[in-house]
């Protein structure tokens, strides 16, 4: 102040010198004189007060702890900057200006600089920030205000390394949910269970909910069932998702809170948030390469001992698992940028991955994009927001089947091969010696298998704050794919069904999803009661259209050309009803469906006093799946949460949480064939001849019947639960049990004859219980500033029973030479579901055959069932200054596994026929015309422990870096060990062995190895 009242003393003097100057009379040059001096005082007086200084320091929390991320702006101005990644920062500013500092978390501060070139800032947390929200359907709520049994993930809960799909992020790290990968295949199904199994039918994957809009859960790529090669499953339908873009996964389990999707809730809701930008914009990048081998091989005869043990000679000697198994790398790209503020926000993200299977030539790449916005308007009282994710995955897949017989896909030809047969002939050509046992290489070599799927999900929303508290949104929501699946086997593959005649199967599925959703919000208090209300409607179609095309007698070995030319081949089918092709093709019926699902919706929240609060929830749906006289499904649940540590009795010095929670609802699942309720007709094959002379076939045909009586299965629950945090929160928990009961059980049943179809779906008044226990802890048993330790655990109980089923159904196929119409599972009254239905062996007898004391027939085995009991996994979280490190184990534990790679390709039979077997076979005593029955000789325990995950990365210190505000690098191990008695390739492992559409659980069959990986990769925000 003292140099400003000098500056403007001058000022003034010099002012009045001016006006001294009288005795000229040319006014122009004293006005011009003037003017300049004018000029020249605020150049001086800008310059003065713009003189930009430097300021630096460092922002920490109450702890002491650097703070990165922290924006750092000039008060009334833009500009600003971000701390690094130990919370200093560094900038010029105009001297004597005010900084804010802001963090997600944190209080915001201002701060008056003054002359001081450092400022230290420490920022105090923002308790109501810091409490964790879950999303629940159609909403958030506090954690601690959630009545329901809720699990919520973050991207620091999530699995590490490579990762395809969104269920292996949360593979282990929540209580009652199961995650089964079927196979090693990059791109792969996995099977995910949420409180055990409860149906047949109507499938038992939970619902899955992306940014609000619910997916179908149908497949978005084509299986296959190959003459000679067998049925191949479709790819994972969510392999479509960067994880790198998931920002929380929100699991519901039981029916109070998955009762607000009603009819689809029966298995559970996974409801999947991407990120959204925050913050000043940032440009965040990150590359990882992974390198993968397989975990275990079998331990298959070598050519010395394949020999020794008096196999055949053929004079080489061959590893055929080394041959097809490589070394597989993996590149994944992420780029991202994006910010926001309270009036809006942006991302946008570009995903880039490249996985090789470690089975020769198999691989999946997908190319992802994603936008999410949001902008306030009218004084923030309408928000409108959008959310788009795309991708185009491509697969290229390999022949292992579920269900071929002796004579094997790859994996069984890779078994069984005699290692010492040669790979080549000596003209280099691929030695094939009969269709029975084909050779592995030339498998690969000679056939292809290549699918594209284009994938584009997302929603367009508004919402409005019409009155204080109360807020309408609409929701226009979209789902569409589409994917083409080419397979080629050349007519040189010396295989059954396709020697000398080669053939091309082209499946094309299209699936085309809409989503309207409307609904009012109301939140108010009064005095100690506070009210949230929802209110709203649903409307959501499907449809799904196919086709297929196959061909054979072809006239080239060029799998290309194949592919590309159907018109060279002497046989072609088009499975399209509304045009018949060029001649010599045949032409099949396509096959087009749309489903609606019209929906009501409300839930009432009551809180009391902020310790009683009450949920109350129903949903009404009419689906177009079922008949007239059950159109409308109702779902109603209620819940209430007694918060006892805000009663005056609990102890605080002991207890920062505790809470009693119960609910009951009903919940439903529709998840069956399309249109099954009403007649239904297609049109059956037409054959045009070779030779065009002439049409055979064809006409429409009545497939389905009237079954208006056809509805939901409905799935009661109860749940109780008990929340806590002691220690001053560092151990918290949940404990819950629950009680499932499933009726109306949905089911396929063999019609009356003569009818237009052999099968009718029918509701069985069957109950299926789920009953169990899961607990839920998280430690944090160091916290200081340098060095923390966190430990997370859960387990969960599972008890599965089948009640009131009349009747026994079989399931469970097993395929192999002498296996015809073989099954190793049944349903039947109290026993579980997919309960094993064997002979008990009991070894050799003198002739080598097999032993069954308790008589030669298939019975129950006092309920081994392939239904784990027990699930559990272990997270322990490290930091030391700048070094994190995580690890990772998760077990499984009382379920059986049932090898049908050993029934089919491990035996003394198989042996003498030619074939390699593993090594303990040989001498084991059984004879080689033993017949190889299904039996507990080929039944396992499937118990586990695996090293799932150890991640181990470091943050770069930037203290002096102006382009950086983030940079780390890590490495990380998945599937590292596996302790385990099970002697096949991985005791995680369920191959489809469905029969008559009852599906199976827990059978081996020469599915795709699983592998070990190892990552290294780093990460920058800029």
């Amino acid at each position: 102040m003292m140099k400003l009242s000098c500056l403007l003393h001058k000022i003034s003097k010099g002012l009045g010198a001016i006006e001294d100057v009288k005795n000229r009379d040319d006014v122009s040059k004293r006005h011009f004189t003037y003017y300049n001096f004018l000029f020249l005082l605020l150049f001086s007086t800008a310059a003065a007060f713009g003189q930009d200084v430097a300021v630096s320091g460092k922002v920490t929390d109450s702890k002491g702890s650097g703070l990165p991320g922290v924006a750092i702006t000039i008060k009334g101005t833009t500009r600003g900057t971000n701390t690094d990644v130990d919370g200093n920062y560094q900038f010029a500013v105009p001297a004597n200006s005010t900084l804010s500092f802001s963090s997600i978390g944190f209080e915001p501060k201002d701060v008056a600089i003054g002359n001081k070139s450092v400022v230290n800032v420490s920022l105090s947390e923002d308790v109501k920030a810091l409490e964790e929200v879950v999303v629940v359907g159609y909403g958030t709520v506090r954690k601690k205000d959630a009545t329901g049994a809720v699990s919520a993930l973050g991207s620091k809960d999530f699995q590490k390394g490579i990762v395809t799909s969104p269920e292996q992020l949360m593979q282990g790290r929540v209580a009652g949910v199961q995650i089964t990968q079927s196979s090693g295949e990059p791109g792969g199904g996995i099977n995910v269970r949420i409180r055990g199994t409860s149906s047949v039918l109507g499938g038992n994957n939970p619902l899955f909910v992306i940014d609000g809009v619910p997916l179908s859960g149908d497949n978005t790529s084509s299986g296959g069932d190959n003459q000679g090669v067998g049925r191949q499953p479709a790819k994972n339908p969510l392999n479509f998702l960067n994880p790198d873009d998931i920002a929380s996964i929100d699991i519901l389990k039981d029916a109070s809170a998955t009762a607000i999707y009603g009819s689809r809730g029966a298995n559970g809701v996974v409801l999947i948030t991407t990120k959204k930008g925050k913050g000043k914009g940032s440009l965040d990048y990150g590359y990882s390469f992974g390198i993968s081998n397989i975990t275990k091989k079998y331990d298959l005869l070598n050519a010395k001992e394949y020999v020794a043990a008096g196999g055949q000679d053929q004079g080489s000697s061959t590893d055929w698992q080394k041959e097809l198994f490589r070394t597989a790398l993996t590149h994944q790209h992420n780029l991202s940028y994006g910010g926001g503020d309270n009036a809006g926000n942006y991302r946008f993200s570009l995903g880039y991955l490249n996985q090789d299977g470690i089975v020769q030539t198999s691989n999946v790449k997908r190319y992802s994009v994603g936008f999410s916005g949001a902008k306030k308007f009218i004084n923030n009282k309408l928000s409108i927001g959008s959310n788009l994710n795309f991708a185009n995955t491509q697969d290229t897949g390999v022949p292992i089947s579920e269900n071929i017989g002796f004579e094997g896909d790859l994996m069984g030809s890779i078994l069984k091969a005699n290692p010492t047969r040669a790979v080549y002939n000596a003209d280099g050509g691929f030695n094939q010696v009969t269709t029975t046992e084909p050779n592995p290489m030339a498998f690969v070599k000679l056939s292809k298998d290549k699918a594209n799927t284009l994938r584009a999900l997302g929603n367009i929303n508004a919402e409005l704050e019409i009155l204080k508290g109360l807020k309408f949104k609409t929701v226009l929501g979209f789902d569409k794919s589409m994917s083409t699946r080419k397979q080629a086997y050349s007519r040189d593959l010396l295989v059954t069904g396709i020697t000398n005649i080669g053939r091309v199967y082209i499946r094309d599925v299209e699936a085309n999803n809409q989503l309207w959703e409307n609904y009012f919000t109301y939140d108010k208090e009064f005095g100690k009661v506070t009210l949230n209300a929802l209110l709203g409607y649903s409307y959501q179609s499907f449809e799904n259209s196919s086709k297929n095309v196959s061909a054979a007698n072809f006239r080239t070995s060029d799998l290309d050309l194949m592919v590309n030319n159907l018109g060279i081949a002497g046989t072609v089918a088009i499975k399209d009803a509304t045009a018949l092709q060029s001649v010599g093709s045949v032409v099949q019926n396509s096959n087009y469906t749309k489903d609606e699902l019209q929906s009501y919706f409300g839930r009432v929240n009551l809180g009391f006093a902020n310790k009683y609060l009450f949920t109350g929830t129903l949903r009404i749906d009419g689906s177009s799946k079922f008949g007239g006289n059950n159109k409308y499904g109702y779902f109603p649940s209620g819940a209430f949460k007694w918060k006892i540590v805000e009663e005056e009795f609990v102890p605080k010095e002991v207890f920062t949480d505790l809470a009693l929670r119960v609910g009951y609802g009903v919940t439903g699942n529709q998840n069956i064939p399309h249109n099954v309720y009403d007649r239904r007709d297609r049109y059956s094959d037409y054959v045009i001849n070779q030779n065009g002379d002439g049409i055979t076939g064809g006409g429409l045909n009545a497939v389905a019947f009237n079954n208006p009586n056809l509805k939901w299965e409905s799935t009661a629950a109860l749940n109780l639960g008990i929340d806590f945090s002691i220690l001053k929160g560092r151990l918290s928990g949940s404990i819950d049990a629950y009680n499932k009961s499933t009726k109306d059980l949905l089911f396929k049943v063999v019609a009356a004859q003569p009818a237009p179809n052999p099968f009718v779906y029918k509701n069985l008044d069957t109950d299926i219980q789920n009953r169990g226990i899961e607990l839920a802890l998280n430690a944090v048993v160091i916290d200081g500033k340098k060095f923390s330790w966190e430990v997370l655990f859960n387990a969960s109980y599972n008890k599965n029973l089948v009640k009131n089923l009349i009747g026994t159904y079989d399931t469970g196929e097993i395929n192999g030479q002498g296996l015809s119409g073989a099954f190793a599972q049944r349903l039947a009254e109290g026993q579980p579901l997919f309960a094993y239905f064997l002979r008990e062996f009991g070894g050799f007898d003198d002739n080598g055959n097999s032993i069954y004391p308790n008589g030669d027939f298939q019975q129950f085995l006092g309920g081994k069932s392939p239904l784990p009991k027990v699930n559990a996994g272990l997270t322990n979280n490290f930091k030391y200054g700048n070094f994190d490190l995580s690890i990772f184990f998760n077990g499984v534990f009382g379920n059986y596994l049932y090898s049908n790679t050993a029934n089919a390709f491990f035996t003394q039979g198989s042996f003498a026929n030619g074939r390699n077997v593993t090594k303990n076979v040989i001498g084991n005593g059984e004879g080689a015309l033993n017949a190889p029955d299904v039996s507990t000789r080929f039944l396992e325990k499937g118990n586990f422990i695996r090293m799932q995950n150890f991640s181990l990365g470091y943050r770069i210190p930037l203290k002096s870096s102006k382009i950086l505000s983030n940079a780390r690098v890590f490495v990380s191990g998945q599937n590292l060990f596996t302790i385990t008695k099970y002697s096949g390739q991985d005791p995680e492992v369920s191959t489809n062995k469905s029969l008559n559409d009852i599906p199976s659980f827990g059978i081996d069959y020469t599915a795709y190895p699983r592998s070990r990986t190892y990552t290294i990769g780093a990460s920058f925000s800029f």
